[in-house]
């Protein structure tokens, strides 16, 4: 037998917590409803205040033991309408196994309806302490918690990249009014969309890397931009059809670090379309470095529309054959 871990570790490893957690009104985008990086954020907010109750929060973590609190993959089942004045019941399950070298939790969300429990959407949260570099640590890392640290994020595949880049700062898509050199080459003649974009402080942490919110961000933008490209523009199918965009399920990993203003080149792909109901989309994300193209994370979503059948009630739309032809149908290069 090894040695006895840390109170603090038994408890994050083993003791499952319930926190009771209120969207963002940032979220509330259309109608009363939230969206879906907002419930990711909620299940986000959950394991965090896991980690709090346990005694490892991540301010503690970061100053006292030098590590950085990293979400590296989350994948998000939504099952009802999560509303903005929604209180959350959130149940974190560890389900970390043996031999496992990550943290991994289950994230299920509650609401109350007319006096019932609903269950709005249930999440997997994986989560890597990754040692910092930057900073000395106060103290020694509490026992049984370093089988969870990593050096590094990860090592996404990489390619040679044969297209010049554009200069670096520009906004530019491919397939869309811009054409730009290395997305048309990852996009090749698939059914894909795809986006360039320097990213920011405010999508990163830590001083110095771009974090799971930061990402869910990039897949809600490529996502806005793709369905405009398509001429499928939220407000023009809000106010010509009442179609409500819908996400059923989610999920992002990271495969590598993006450094804080990196260019990040985003393709998102059309997969399937199911039954004018529902379509699935890959996003893959690549940087740049040193001639080559690095995959620094990758992630799916479903997407359908609600429509407004009677006041405040919603029901899946039906798409029309020109919606699945803009869906269905690659765009010609520029």
């Amino acid at each position: 037998m090894g040695p006895t871990p840390h109170p603090a570790v038994t408890a994050l490893l083993e003791n499952p917590t319930t926190g009771r957690l209120r969207p963002l009104f940032e979220g509330n985008n259309i109608s009363f409803a939230i969206g879906f990086k907002h419930i990711n954020y909620v299940a986000e907010a959950a394991v965090l205040n896991h980690f709090r109750t346990a005694g490892l929060p991540a301010g503690d973590l970061y100053r006292r033991f030098g590590l950085g609190f990293d979400v590296v993959d989350i994948h998000s089942r939504l099952a009802a309408l999560l509303a903005v004045d929604d209180e959350v019941e959130a149940v974190v399950t560890p389900a970390v196994k043996a031999g496992d070298d990550r943290l991994r939790f289950k994230v299920a969300l509650y609401v109350e309806r007319d006096g019932e429990r609903i269950k709005c959407a249930g999440s997997t949260v994986v989560v890597v302490l990754r040692v910092d570099d930057h900073i000395k640590a106060e103290e020694a890392w509490p026992e049984g918690i370093e089988r969870f640290t990593a050096a590094r994020l990860g090592t996404g595949e990489s390619r040679e990249a044969t297209a010049v880049p554009l200069p670096y700062g520009g906004f530019s898509a491919g397939r869309g009014t811009t054409s730009d050199p290395v997305l048309d080459e990852l996009i090749g003649d698939t059914n894909a969309f795809g986006w360039r974009w320097r990213m920011p402080y405010f999508y990163c942490h830590f001083n110095e890397r771009v974090q799971m919110s930061g990402f869910l961000r990039v897949m809600e933008e490529v996502e806005d931009l793709f369905l405009a490209d398509r001429g499928l523009p939220i407000k023009k199918v809000l106010d010509t059809r009442g179609w409500i965009p819908v996400v059923t399920q989610s999920r992002i990993e990271i495969l590598d670090e993006t450094v804080m203003e990196e260019e990040l080149y985003t393709v998102y792909t059309v997969e399937n379309v199911f039954k004018t109901l529902l379509y699935s989309t890959r996003m893959d994300c690549w940087v740049l470095r040193d001639g080559r193209l690095v995959k620094t994370a990758t992630g799916t979503i479903t997407h359908g529309y609600l429509h407004e059948s009677a006041p405040n009630h919603w029901e899946m739309a039906e798409f029309d054959e020109a919606t699945v032809a803009a869906l269905s149908t690659p765009r010609a290069a520029a």
